[in-house]
């Protein structure tokens, strides 16, 4: 079993490998192809310096964020050239490729960035976070209630965009000595207002029922094993093909099966057995998703089936019909203090079960009154526009408190810096 493990991690490292050398290559061609950036023109930056795995991570924010911009211009800063070569080709905001530290310094020193915003907390956001005079604001990639939500990673950062009471009391109960009035800024959900945004739906639309099957991946330990693919899902996705009154739309983490082989196994019987449902039936049109593209999944749906992850809170959003699959590892740590105290669970069970289960939830009229609840507690007033105003708000008041302390300190000596010792670090970042 070790030299076979053993065997497969080589094989995978050199595939990366070459991967990256082609992608490197394809990027120098590409960035020759792009006119250079118009200089002190951008207000916002977004700094991302994950690989491209991850860039589900920064998606999530390309509406929102292209609406913002027709206020401030923005530019995403991207460290890693896998995520640059995506970025580049899919990203309606302008990209920045800034491999090394002095790339990186060149961009603060070419632009007036006012405000730089963070999706996760990778550990290599402090290279841009020394920088001063500016606004380091996380915005995170999704509201949930995992142990990722209450790191006092938070406390490094001048301001956090967060979601809305539920997540201000959760980090009420971990974080110490914490100004919350003046550095947890709450803005619900602005990527809700973009469910539908120019998506067409990939099925014509008739009498069956849409179930958004949204499972995450296995996780990296059993507190945080709460992807239900191989102990739910294959079941669940037979029993609901089998019906003929359901449609699936199959929307699985894309880092499903990285670390538990029969997990990615279980992910590929799923896609398996919906094209061979779509063979059978052509009218059925069944959909494995796996596009860069989240929100319409989340509107269309008439009932949402998700493992306990920011899609749960993405899809409460929406306030319609939402299943959460219960763990089936007893050392999967779930928070009962938030939503997760009065959901609607899925067990695991036959498929008979399990479907009668979504049908179940799909038409019950108090559980959806119940769910409006907890949307209200979680994201405030979710009126179409109106969290897109909070937003926009939010980053009204910190231009203006840029604008106060810029006078306040305008005399001052610019000390900043450029620290040589960063630059060996960051030659590892251009995977």
């Amino acid at each position: 079993m070790g030299l076979r493990n053993d065997t497969r991690r080589a094989v995978k490292l050199a595939r990366d490998i070459m991967w990256s050398r082609r992608a490197q290559r394809e990027l120098v061609t590409k960035l020759a192809e792009q006119p250079p950036l118009e200089p002190h023109h951008f207000r916002i930056g977004v700094y991302f310096a994950d690989g491209r795995v991850n860039l589900y991570q920064l998606r999530q924010w390309y509406k929102p964020l292209l609406e913002l911009s027709k206020r401030h211009p923005v530019l995403i800063l991207s460290r890693a050239s896998g995520s640059a070569l995506e970025l580049l080709a899919e990203s309606p905001l302008p990209v920045a490729y800034v491999r090394r530290v002095a790339d990186l310094e060149q961009v603060i020193q070419d632009q007036d960035l006012h405000v730089v915003f963070y999706v996760n907390q990778n550990a290599k956001n402090f290279q841009m976070m020394r920088y001063g005079r500016r606004w380091h604001v996380f915005i995170n990639h999704g509201e949930s209630d995992k142990m990722y939500m209450t790191t006092n990673q938070f406390k490094a950062y001048d301001y956090a965009f967060i979601a809305g009471d539920a997540a201000r009391a959760r980090l009420e109960k971990v974080l110490w000595d914490y100004d919350f009035d003046k550095r947890a800024i709450p803005i619900g959900r602005p990527q809700a207002d973009h469910y539908l945004d120019g998506s067409p739906l990939p099925y014509t639309p008739d009498e069956r029922e849409v179930v958004l099957y949204a499972p995450t991946w296995e996780g990296d330990r059993d507190a945080a094993a709460y992807g239900s693919i191989a102990s739910h899902g294959v079941d669940l996705v037979r029993g609901l093909l089998a019906t003929g009154r359901h449609r699936v739309i199959y929307r699985p983490h894309p880092r499903s099966g990285v670390v538990d082989p029969a997990y990615g196994a279980a992910n590929r019987e799923i896609i398996a057995a919906i094209a061979a449902a779509n063979a059978a039936d052509p009218t059925a049109q069944h959909v494995f998703d796996d596009g860069p593209s989240l929100g319409w999944q989340l509107a269309a749906a008439d009932v949402a089936i998700v493992d306990i992850s920011a899609m749960v809170y993405d899809r409460l959003a929406a306030g319609k019909p939402l299943l959460i699959t219960r763990p089936a590892n007893p050392e999967a740590q779930i928070d009962t203090g938030g939503y997760l105290q009065a959901c609607e669970w899925l067990q695991v069970s036959d498929p008979a079960a399990m479907v009668a289960r979504v049908d179940e939830v799909a038409h019950d009229a108090d559980a959806l009154e119940r769910l409006g609840v907890w949307v209200q507690r979680y994201f405030g007033d979710t009126t179409p526009g109106v969290t897109t105003e909070r937003f926009h708000a939010a980053v009204e008041h910190l231009m203006q408190e840029w604008e106060r302390f810029a006078a306040l300190h305008a005399d001052d000596e610019d000390v900043e810096a450029f620290d040589e010792d960063d630059e060996d670090e960051a030659e590892s970042l251009g995977g």
